[in-house]
């Protein structure tokens, strides 16, 4: 265990280390400063994203561009209806060798470190399914044998929230391996002149690598010595449970619109990223602003809405901040 000034010096250097990387990616992505914090904040705690948005806001020049600071292998699958799984995650091929011909497994794009699912709604289910292995115990299985992927292994997923059309909506077992879902937005008419002088200019700007992937994994393993109050955990736990509508927690407009609540993988998404959030704040323990401000990302794909919550649009954000409201009144009365 490592003493109290060795500690703080270990997370000073985390918050000069991610500083760091964000800068570098600011070089080439104009704004979107949450979604770099929270794709940062989901890849150190070891887990993946699933980016919802229109077509051209920089989804896919995100994670190209966190390669680059990187200096990890990045690869890229745009999913498509007749997208195999062996063209994910590879296959066996038979290979001319001394001792005559044999099977060998030709690796898939899967095995990178940083990898992009480009529309992954628009790839079948059986597709779609080949990723839950690889993104939840790092390992693919092909014929029996398992393989083991590089680390870190970061998948960051794009899909678009208009078209409808020719897209397989991600099953609940999928999303819920997503650490983190975030909202890209359209950016300001600022934002819009800063990228116009970035990409019309002879200036390409590019990032440089800044540390390699395993500075990401001391990083991951730091986070996770930050502690929580037996009575923040709790308020956590709360937060999930209340978005179930039979808990006892519930809200009545959790009742009302929710079919089914956040997985305990919820839970740990969101601790998770509350201590990443303490450190980049310069505090050494979580608070409950820490719980709050990552309760939308890390809920918000993984509440599962009726047929009447369906039909009024009720948008899951919604629920996150009446949950958050309603479990806070009672502290604020006393």
């Amino acid at each position: 265990m490592a003493s109290t000034e060795e500690l703080k010096h270990q997370l000073d250097e985390f918050r000069t280390n991610f500083e760091a990387l964000r800068a570098e990616i600011g070089k080439v992505i104009v704004g979107h400063e949450s979604i770099v914090e929270g794709t940062l904040t989901a890849l150190i705690a070891g887990g993946h994203v699933l980016l919802e948005g229109v077509p051209g806001l920089g989804k896919t020049l995100l994670v190209r561009t966190l390669a680059d600071a990187l200096h990890l292998k990045f690869q890229r699958i745009q999913f498509t209806p007749d997208l195999m799984p062996a063209d994910v995650i590879g296959t066996n091929v038979v290979a001319e060798t001394p001792e005559g011909r044999k099977f060998e497994f030709q690796q898939g794009p899967v095995f990178a470190n940083l990898l992009l699912a480009d529309e992954i709604n628009r790839a079948t289910p059986k597709t779609q399914s080949a990723l839950l292995e690889s993104m939840q115990e790092r390992s693919v299985t092909v014929a029996g044998k398992t393989y083991h992927l590089h680390r870190p292994f970061f998948v960051l997923a794009t899909q678009n929230p208009l078209e409808m059309e020719g897209t397989y909506p991600l099953p609940e077992a999928q999303l819920d391996r997503f650490f983190f879902k975030l909202l890209v937005t359209f950016p300001s008419a600022e934002e819009i002149e800063t990228i116009l002088d970035r990409t019309t200019e002879a200036v390409d700007p590019k990032a440089e690598p800044v540390f390699d992937g395993q500075r990401i994994l001391d990083m991951g393993r730091l986070a996770r010595q930050i502690p929580i109050a037996d009575e923040l955990r709790r308020y956590g736990v709360s937060i999930i449970l209340a978005t179930h509508p039979e808990s006892e927690y519930a809200t009545e407009m959790t009742r009302q619109y929710v079919r089914y609540g956040s997985s305990p993988r919820g839970a740990q998404a969101l601790i998770l990223a509350a201590k990443i959030r303490a450190i980049l704040d310069h505090r050494y323990h979580v608070s409950r602003e820490d719980l709050r401000a990552v309760a939308a990302p890390a809920l918000r794909h993984r509440l599962i809405l009726n047929f009447e919550g369906q039909a009024e649009n009720i948008q899951a954000d919604d629920i996150i901040e009446d949950v958050i409201k309603s479990i806070e009144a009672p502290a604020m009365a006393v």
